[in-house]
């Protein structure tokens, strides 16, 4: 296994990472965002008021993507798994 060979499976990873994780980051970003304008214009600074939303979106996008997710990272799991010996050997 050549360095070539490391730093495509470390670039692979990081794509899968930021691929897998950002459904769940930009609902919960744009969650945290109407509710601070929410509180703002209400004048409403309740600390549950900003964390429960986010919680149920969290869960909500989970439930829905959670299996696509689930299947992406196996899928890279299994490549990187057989991938093995053919970068030893």
């Amino acid at each position: 296994m050549d360095s070539q060979q490391v730093f495509t499976y470390g670039q692979q990873g990081l794509y899968l990472l930021l691929m897998v994780s950002a459904p769940v980051l930009l609902v919960i970003l744009g969650v945290g965002l109407l509710v601070s304008i929410f509180q703002a214009a209400t004048q409403i600074h309740e600390s549950t008021l900003s964390f429960v939303p986010k919680m149920i979106a969290a869960v909500a996008v989970l439930a829905i993507a959670g299996p696509w997710m689930l299947t992406t990272l196996v899928e890279y799991l299994q490549r990187t798994l057989t991938a093995i010996p053919s970068a030893v050997g």
